[in-house]
């Protein structure tokens, strides 16, 4: 049956970011088909939240709060894993993001907390996971969570949407370091209804434009970028590495149009 391909029975998860937004929803689809996760973020009460839809999915949950701006602190995950669990199949690199801002506004400092916050966190996480992932499943897949704003110019971008062409490109350059047994590929979601979007969603004079400016005509739901994880952290993914999977409602500008102006 091509519905048992993507499935992920007693694998087990890392999902940083996991106490909302993306995060949440990936961990929740990833015990819903039969995956056991270790979900992280700063918020203990919305990890615990979290961790009680993935219990109800008949999966277990082993919460981390810690503040993962810090990458040792990420990569520290790996090793919750294994203790937890006894294995690590998958890593979800979803923590990152970084406030809009005018490039002459935007420091050197600002930048250097974009790379560090969206990059190496994931860079410290990924090569914590892989010796684990070899020692104890074998292989693995490592999905990093980019933007459709790290391949469109958008005003107010400079420092986010460069550090997430990072991480698209460190997904294409690591996916051959690390072939055949470890697949790395990457989401790029476009304007996706999570908290993030809370202002815009709620403003129809802010949501409309967006709406109309996708061909799709719609924000995304986060279920949908889920459904992209488990589709590359499963067998149904299983010939793929060093991609990214663009789930942004057909966008090739950007919807959204910061109130910044020329120089």
């Amino acid at each position: 049956m091509i519905l048992d391909r993507f499935r992920l029975g007693d694998q087990v998860a890392v999902v940083t970011g996991a106490g909302r937004g993306l995060g949440a929803a990936i961990a929740i689809a990833f015990a819903e088909v039969g995956a056991d996760v270790v979900i992280a973020s700063r918020t203990q009460s919305e990890l615990e939240a979290v961790a009680e839809q993935v219990r109800a999915a008949g999966r277990r949950a082993h919460v981390v709060a810690a503040d993962l701006a810090h990458p040792e602190t990420t990569a520290e995950l790996a090793s919750h894993a294994v203790e937890a669990f006894g294995r690590l199949d998958i890593v979800v690199n979803n923590v990152g993001g970084t406030m809009p801002n005018a490039l002459l506004g935007t420091s050197v400092k600002d930048l250097k907390n974009a790379f560090t916050f969206n990059v190496l966190t994931a860079h410290a996480l990924t090569v914590a996971a892989v010796p684990l992932m070899l020692e104890h499943a074998g292989g693995g897949s490592v999905i990093n969570i980019s933007s459709a704003i790290s391949r469109l110019p958008g005003r107010g971008f400079a420092a986010y949407g460069t550090a997430k062409a990072a991480l698209a490109h460190y997904t294409r350059l690591t996916a051959l370091d690390l072939c055949p047994r470890i697949r790395v590929n990457a989401i790029a979601p476009g304007s996706i209804a999570t908290s993030a979007l809370d202002v815009v969603a709620s403003n129809d004079d802010l949501r409309h434009p967006m709406e109309q400016a996708t061909p799709l005509r719609r924000l995304g739901d986060p279920v949908e970028i889920a459904a992209a994880a488990v589709y590359l952290a499963s067998p149904a993914g299983a010939y793929l590495t060093g991609k990214t999977l663009e789930v942004d409602g057909g966008i090739t500008f950007p919807n959204l149009e910061l109130p910044i102006p020329d120089v």
